[in-house]
């Protein structure tokens, strides 16, 4: 018995895939030659310290005692993951997350409705809305913290709070942290999902309101269906930088009252405690959960990005 074998069709070959032409090939090799160094220097810049923090991560090592340094194995992640100050921090960073995303997202849209269908004065509007992500976060962490201190500040006088210490608990003082968090990066969201209202096609718009649609029908079945890959970079952005929160909680509350997050903790492991080994074994960490969200948030989703910059 003859094996019959189909010829491929014209421009495609056998795996069923289209050939490229010399040219294509050409300018692919000229691609990736140019984006060669570029590459290089990220990876060194990125890489080595990695690569140096998971080395470095399994030695029990203080910079004030470079002669004791000691190969510990896996001993500081344990010590970390076995700390219930850890899973602390881990509640704390996840909740200032939760909210400051959250919140954002809403108001973030509600600012780029605004910006999209301003009709006149536009880039005054733009402008204004966008004038706090351009304040450096220390600065507006002390202008925060400054407006809620009982001696400079002006929040309790002008709402009747007497000496109300907002820095003196837990939940008020992360009150304030999300609500400067909120504040300065809520310009970052409106400004990601503009460039999405941007993309969705007026004619869908037009039709559905030929047909009688309401107003939230048109944004629930054609507006925000249209911006589910913007939606997405711009939830998931706001998600790692919220969740590498620093600043805000080093100025105004130095960890205190049950505030610290995973990048202070970091910080005061190495720093502080010079405590190199632990501190880098918490750094990994947070690098895993951050990959692990960017992991979860692109194949959960399953949102193609690369609609974000209208290749499809």
């Amino acid at each position: 018995m003859t094996a019959v074998h189909s010829a491929p069709a014209p421009g495609q070959s056998r795996a069923g895939r289209a050939e490229i032409s010399d040219r294509s090939r050409a300018e692919r090799r000229l691609g990736l030659l140019l984006s060669a160094p570029a590459v290089l220097v990220m990876l060194l810049v990125t890489a080595y310290p990695l690569i140096n923090a998971l080395y470095l991560s399994l030695f029990s090592y203080r910079i004030t005692a470079p002669d004791d340094k000691r190969f510990v194995g896996l001993a500081n992640y344990w010590t970390a993951l076995s700390d219930p100050l850890f899973w602390q921090d881990v509640f704390t960073t996840f909740f200032i997350t939760f909210v400051t995303v959250a919140v954002e997202l809403v108001i973030g849209f509600g600012l780029a409705m605004v910006m999209h269908r301003a009709l006149f004065a536009r880039r005054t509007v733009r402008t204004a809305i966008l004038l706090p992500y351009g304040i450096v976060t220390v600065i507006s962490a002390f202008a925060w913290r400054y407006a809620f201190d009982l001696q400079s500040g002006f929040v309790n006088s002008w709402f009747g709070l007497g000496d109300y210490a907002w820095f003196s608990g837990r939940w008020s003082s992360l009150f304030v942290i999300i609500l400067s968090e909120i504040w300065k990066t809520t310009p970052f969201v409106s400004l990601l999902l503009l460039a999405g209202l941007a993309q969705v096609p007026r004619d869908l718009g037009e039709a559905a309101t030929v047909d009688g649609a309401t107003a939230w029908q048109r944004l629930r079945r054609v507006t925000i269906p249209n911006m589910k890959a913007a939606i997405l970079v711009a939830v998931l952005f706001r998600t790692l930088d919220a969740w590498r929160i620093f600043d805000n909680v080093f100025i105004m509350t130095a960890g205190q009252q049950k505030t610290e997050t995973l990048s202070f903790l970091t910080y005061r492991q190495t720093i502080t405690r010079t405590a190199i080994g632990l501190g880098d074994a918490v750094g990994v960490l947070l690098f895993l959960s951050v990959v692990l969200i960017a992991f979860v948030f692109i194949r959960g989703f399953r949102v193609d990005l690369s609609q974000v910059r209208g290749d499809r």
